[in-house]
């Protein structure tokens, strides 16, 4: 290994000692312990030794878990609060399908075993949800009036709210998220406009936070902000909480110090020689455009026999595993050309899956995503990554010696072709409404894999690792079906 490789690895190591202390700065004061109750999976957060602290609970989204909410966990925790997370049926850690009808009943769960700790003033609890959450805790607000002093509904969907109950309601939404910014204006409108009689529990307000749609809002300063002032406002508290969540940016620093050593290593991972197929420039950029279209069409005729949205046992993973099955298939048809794999190369691109699997996901379980399997979640695995697997190798082959002006062009078009593809399948196909999750990720993670692809310049490794990854992305964050 040469001097700017040795500098490189020891950058890296650099970068990911660094994000870890930080987190572990960020954890730092704070008692943080998981539980289970009744089959639900939970996670407490308070200040280290606390007494009588007011509690709250704290709702996920469809598609998401606890560890998306823990921004709002941190910051609520240091500013004096006990928290309370958990996940939903059919959620994250949470193994029972997904019944729309039984969520309330995990608040309820989580409701009591926060009331069984210690730290927590029963008489001053408070409701935060996220989305789906969102309608989750509205809901329990109007049911339960006198137990709970405020609500704060980020990106709202809907509830039977009135101007009495919930108490103090708040409405968040994001600038880029038209259609929840009018839902919160319906809903704030249904319990009787704005009011600052918060004393009397009468209190709504309506906070847009500029510049952040569906899921950046749940890492946004400003939406943490906002809804601790509101339940400060609630309680009559005026401790000023300095703490602002950055744990987010950690984990872009951990996946750095990733990247870059793989940069330091990745010739390792290569062969001296490659072969380059011979697949002409308007073969490659029709096999791309093609893809989508053909992709779609599949999907529709499929929704005849089949029920896409629980396709495989995952909401809508299924039906994007297929989508992208149907695709690469395409665009490896028209490149008509497939390069010869051999067990040097599968066993590097298992590697690669490690590398990247820790990369992302070892810091994820603490702020942001439920990265470990369980084993209903851990058999789906591997037959959504299978389906994956044409589509990255397709895109490994046209990445394959070129430049880094043609790998951005590469980059930026699989971008526009995935969301294009995305969105005009659910023009046709509404039901899969939710694959819209999936939009904001496609740049920067296929931004990522371009990279990937740059440093080994192996199809096939690139394939087997990008594959094996994306699978384990789509396992690990959609909701298994009822």
């Amino acid at each position: 290994m040469n001097y700017k490789r040795l500098g490189l690895l020891l950058l890296a190591i650099l970068l990911v000692v660094s994000s870890w202390l930080g987190i572990a700065i960020a954890r730092s004061g704070l008692e943080v312990r998981s539980l289970q109750k009744e089959g639900v999976p939970l996670l407490y957060i308070a200040p280290q030794g606390a007494k009588a602290v007011p509690g709250v609970l704290v709702a996920h989204g469809f598609a998401g878990s606890k560890q998306l909410m823990l921004g709002y966990g941190h910051v609520l925790a240091r500013a004096g609060y006990a928290v309370m997370l958990w996940d939903f049926d059919g959620h994250g850690a949470n193994p029972a399908r997904l019944q729309q009808y039984e969520l309330q009943n995990n608040l309820d769960v989580a409701l009591q075993a926060l009331l069984e700790q210690p730290q927590v003033d029963s008489d001053r609890l408070a409701l935060l949800g996220h989305s789906m959450g969102s309608g989750i805790v509205m809901t329990a607000g109007v049911r339960s009036p006198d137990r709970f002093a405020a609500t704060v509904a980020v990106s709202p969907t809907g509830a039977n709210v009135t101007p009495q109950a919930p108490q103090n309601l708040q409405l968040q939404a994001g600038g880029g998220e038209g259609r929840f910014i009018g839902n919160a204006e319906r809903l704030l409108a249904q319990a009787g406009g704005e009011n600052a009689n918060l004393a009397a529990g009468q209190g709504r307000e309506l906070v847009v936070i500029p510049g952040v749609e569906h899921i950046t809002i749940l890492f946004s300063d400003g939406s943490h902000q906002a809804a601790l002032e509101w339940l400060d406002a609630t309680f009559g508290r005026t401790q000023e909480s300095q703490y602002s969540d950055r744990r987010i940016a950690w984990y872009g620093l951990h996946l750095l110090g990733w990247l870059v050593g793989l940069a330091a290593i990745s010739p390792l991972l290569t062969q001296p020689e490659t072969i380059t197929l011979k697949i002409a420039f308007i073969q490659r950029w029709a096999g791309l455009t093609a893809a989508p279209l053909v992709a779609t069409a599949g999907l529709v005729l499929l929704s005849q026999r089949f029920d896409l949205q629980d396709l495989g046992g995952v909401q809508v993973g299924g039906a994007v595993g297929v989508w992208f099955l149907i695709a690469g298939l395409t665009w490896l048809g028209v490149l008509a050309r497939l390069p010869r794999p051999t067990l040097r190369t599968i066993g590097l691109g298992i590697v690669l899956f490690v590398i990247l699997w820790v990369a992302f996901g070892a810091m994820a379980q603490v702020v942001w995503l439920q990265w470990w399997l369980i084993p209903i979640r851990l058999r789906v695995w591997l037959p959504v990554a299978i389906a994956c697997f044409p589509w990255f190798l397709a895109s490994g082959i046209v990445q394959e010696n070129v430049g880094v002006g043609k790998r951005i062009l590469w980059w930026l078009g699989q971008s526009v072709v995935l969301i294009g593809g995305f969105v005009l399948t659910l023009n046709f196909l509404p039901q899969l409404g939710f694959m819209f999750l999936l939009l904001p990720l496609f740049p920067p993670l296929k931004g990522i894999l371009s990279l990937v692809a740059g440093l080994l310049n192996q199809a096939w490794i690139y394939a087997i690792g990008s594959a094996l990854f994306f699978g384990w992305l789509l396992a690990a964050g959609f909701p298994l079906s009822a």
